[in-house]
């Protein structure tokens, strides 16, 4: 199996070209999990699928978490695969549409990411009784989910408890 190990803004992708590969879809999820998998594997923060296009691109990027859950777009990864269309001549789509990019240099790609569908700029979040006053915008349409939150002290903030908090925000 080809693939290739990008990196965009600080997170790692495995891009793999299944419009060469010919895997089922139904066997994605697995094998983002099992690539993705640091200590036992390539390991990266998701795996980026170059596939067959539906919206008029010459393919499709599916994206799928490193737990093998798909996610409908992702900013840094859209990176790498603009950059994986330059280098191998395709134009590409995403699960909410066609995002456009645009080569700044060899290294430095641009993408123009979906226009607010929904923003809510006085929102909050309870989580562990705790109430949070953020921003909430939606990213095209499906609605790629943004939740912005101010955090005082972080920069001395314990990394897990962050993560945690991030966590538990995603799923509100």
């Amino acid at each position: 199996m080809k693939f290739w190990k990008m990196n965009g803004a600080g997170n790692d992708f495995v891009v793999l070209n299944n419009l060469e590969e010919h895997l089922p879809v139904e066997l994605l999820p697995q094998i983002a999990k099992t690539l993705c998998e640091r200590h036992l594997s390539i390991g990266a923060d998701g795996l980026m699928v170059v596939d067959a296009p539906t919206q008029g691109g010459d393919y499709k990027m599916r994206f799928y978490n490193s737990d093998g859950s798909m996610g409908e777009m992702c900013g840094n990864g859209a990176r790498c695969i603009c950059r994986y269309g330059y280098e191998t001549g395709l134009a590409g789509e995403t699960q909410t549409g066609i995002v456009t990019g645009k080569r700044i240099s060899s290294r430095l790609y641009r993408i123009r990411l979906n226009d607010p569908t929904t923003v809510k700029l006085d929102a909050s979040v309870e989580v562990d009784g705790v109430r949070y006053p953020c921003a909430y915008v939606e990213l095209g349409n499906p609605g790629i989910p943004h939740a912005v939150i101010p955090y005082a002290g972080l920069r001395q903030a314990d990394e897990n408890e962050l993560r945690e908090l991030g966590r538990a925000i995603r799923w509100h």
